[in-house]
């Protein structure tokens, strides 16, 4: 089912489209973050995603709508959650438990409600700036000693760049230091203007040839690259290579990212070995899991590919 049709279905139960809805759609504020730049950091996780990785650790964040996840160790076949389905998307059989037909789903969530198990949860939620200030300012005195501060990750954050830019501009007036995880692939104006209230870019690097980056991401990485050479030198850049076998850890693409890295003087390279820690989550929501036959890399392979970086004179690390 397409993003168009769901969001048709969500406005027949909600009575409005997304464009009316406050605020921004957020799907984690996660505290005490230590991978999303210096310190000890709050990371706000927008959702919403133009690229479609084969590899997304965060599955739950690609499309621009809540969704609906499982969480099958938790069910105690009542069968609740089916009797309160007003679609008939859910069918409960007492041997094999609840199964959701996600194309009659239309994202209610009356089954969450129905529930007492805590089986089903909905991702994503409309928040104002206030509200995630709130949350996050709880932590100001960790930041402040650690050097650490506020990281807006996702998804994509600048498919919501007037939330996010707002966000980051309330982060700046408490005086944290804040940073912006994003794949780049967005109108220069958008990033432009987030820009304006970030310390820190961290900055993704899938592939540095355009057709290989459009089999894996379904986007060409022409516009990423473009956005990655605009930003301004006196903001932090860390490039961040998401390390998959047989994809992007070749010697060839290797030296290429070395080289933007020093094209466009970045702090360092972040090397961020693949893992298979995300299978469950697709699971959750009911998609096929695409990485499976992937073997994460190994200690040596990661410890080689990062010499060969720092052989180009750079800063990598293995992780944040």
């Amino acid at each position: 089912m397409t993003d168009t049709s769901l969001k048709d279905k969500r406005q027949q139960v909600n009575g409005k489209s997304d464009m009316e809805q406050e605020g921004g759609l957020v799907f984690l504020v996660q505290r005490y973050s230590l991978q999303d730049g210096p310190g000890l950091r709050t990371t706000v996780f927008m959702k919403g995603c133009p690229l479609n990785c084969r590899w997304c650790q965060n599955p739950e964040s690609v499309r621009t709508h809540p969704e609906l996840m499982t969480r099958d160790s938790k069910c105690v076949r009542l069968g609740r959650c089916a009797a309160a389905c007003p679609s008939g998307a859910i069918v409960f059989q007492d041997a094999e438990g609840m199964s959701i037909n996600r194309e009659k789903c239309n994202l209610c969530f009356d089954c969450i409600d129905a529930c007492p198990a805590g089986a089903l949860r909905k991702v994503g939620d409309y928040l104002t700036i206030d509200q995630v200030m709130a949350e996050i300012e709880r932590d100001e005195l960790f930041y402040l000693r650690s050097g650490g501060g506020i990281t807006v990750s996702g998804g994509e954050p600048l498919l919501q760049w007037p939330f996010v830019g707002g966000l980051l501009r309330a982060c700046k007036s408490r005086g944290w230091h804040t940073a912006l995880d994003t794949c780049g692939f967005a109108p220069w104006r958008a990033l432009e203007k987030v820009l304006e209230h970030v310390d820190l870019v961290l900055y993704d690097i899938k592939h540095m040839d355009p057709r290989r980056h459009k089999e894996a991401t379904g986007r060409s990485n022409r516009l990423i690259l473009e956005n990655v050479r605009r930003v301004p030198r006196n903001i932090r850049v860390w490039l961040r290579l998401p390390l998959i076998p047989g994809y992007n850890d070749s010697e060839t693409n290797l030296r290429l990212v070395a080289q933007l890295a020093h094209e466009i003087g970045a702090e360092k390279v972040s090397i961020l070995p693949f893992n298979r820690l995300a299978e469950g989550k697709y699971e959750q929501l009911g998609r096929p899991y695409a990485m499976a036959q992937t073997a994460p890399p190994s200690d040596v392979q990661l410890r080689g590919i990062q010499s060969f970086i720092e052989s180009f004179g750079l800063m990598a690390t293995i992780g944040s």
